[in-house]
């Protein structure tokens, strides 16, 4: 069969960074936006995508007709062959590559197979420019205790990773490894006490309320919001005017820690932040307390790590943290009612060193 160039478009993030996690895998975390520019009015169907290493002919992986699926927020978007894609229309999907073992940070190569309009086999071959640039590694932001890991690295169906920023006609992902952090008592529940609902509950009855938060390394203070007012757990959240610190993440800090490479703490306590702009601070000084300001639903810390001390225009980046223990695995839902046992999905036991938590973890700081 012919095989004919796929008139579409590719687009990826700048740079993709191998990182290792809680799994102790590497992992490479990108996304391919895919627009149709075919100049027959019927759509194109993505049938396939194939990872190659380099010049091998063996993909390492590949993924084809209703399991690209897994790939897309909306899983619905698929047919039997494959993903349609109109004209003029985009379509993203969102790749988590586990590495092999020994896999270098070398280029990997994909190929894309189109059914065109007519039936003939479209594709397109795009290289992944895998970055040589060392993952930022950082201390805790929180201390002691147990923390859950929701809406983690690694889940593209979260409300951080699938979630695209269209700002000043640039569109951007600023929460690809974005975490929030949950406090957990030994029991793992979140909520201390019975209450006829969670809407009834308040914000210090959440176990991370008012904790220590941490700066993860010197660095000096960029942007702060210490005025932001209080919320109430599981109350309707207003629509905020636009994406930018100040309206999503109530009080705030960003330290930008290197060249080009920025700590953003959101949801701090009103009142709770102790630092200024343009402060040098030092690895472990407490910044502020866990609260709930902005959009968040209960009390937690929003932590990500992004290449802009702005929220919008920017793209998150992997970060990995220097120790930590895994305690095991479990869902945020499961933590709720004080009543109910929170079994936790088992991990190997061990403390982890420079690896990056992934979703769903219960982990334990120094």
């Amino acid at each position: 069969m012919k095989i004919h160039q796929a008139q579409v478009e590719v687009q990826m993030p700048p740079q993709i960074q191998p990182v290792l996690a809680s799994d102790g895998r590497r992992h490479l975390a990108y996304e391919l936006h895919i627009t149709n520019f075919n100049s027959e009015a019927s759509p194109i169907t993505l049938e396939r995508i194939s990872v190659f290493a380099n010049r091998a002919s063996q993909p390492l992986f590949q993924w084809k007709g209703h399991a690209l699926g897994a790939l897309l927020v909306h899983p619905q978007e698929i047919n039997s062959d494959g993903i349609p894609i109109e004209q003029g229309r985009r379509k993203v999907l969102y790749l988590w590559l586990t590495l092999p073992e020994g896999a270098t940070n070398k280029p990997l190569r994909q190929q894309l197979d189109f059914c065109g309009p007519a039936g003939e086999l479209q594709q397109a071959n795009i290289t992944i420019p895998v970055s040589s640039r060392p993952v930022v590694e950082v201390g805790p932001p929180l201390r002691g205790g147990r923390w859950l890991a929701t809406e983690g690295p690694g889940n593209a169906r979260s409300h951080h990773w699938g979630s695209l920023v269209a700002v000043n006609g640039e569109v951007t992902i600023p929460q690809r490894f974005a975490i929030d952090w949950f406090g957990l008592d030994e029991s793992n529940h979140s909520i201390r006490g019975q209450h006829a609902s969670l809407g009834a509950t308040l914000d210090p009855d959440w176990f991370g309320f008012n904790r220590e938060v941490l700066a993860i390394a010197d660095g000096v203070v960029r942007d702060i919001r210490n005025d932001a007012p209080d919320g109430t757990p599981l109350t309707p959240q207003e629509v905020p005017e636009d994406l930018t610190a100040r309206s999503l993440y109530g009080n705030y800090v960003v330290l930008e820690i290197a060249p080009g490479i920025y700590a953003h703490y959101a949801h701090l306590r009103k009142g709770s932040v102790t630092v200024r702009p343009g402060q040098h601070i030092r690895r472990g000084a407490v910044i502020g307390r866990l609260g709930q300001t902005g959009s968040a639903g209960a009390p937690h810390l929003h932590f990500q790590v992004s290449d802009k001390t702005t929220f919008e225009e920017s793209e998150g980046l992997p970060f990995t943290i220097t120790t930590f223990k895994l305690l095991g695995k479990t869902k945020i839902e499961t933590t709720f009612d004080p009543q109910v046992p929170v079994p936790l999905e088992p991990v190997p036991p061990g403390t982890h060193h420079g690896q990056m938590p992934l979703d769903g973890d219960v982990v334990q700081f120094p």
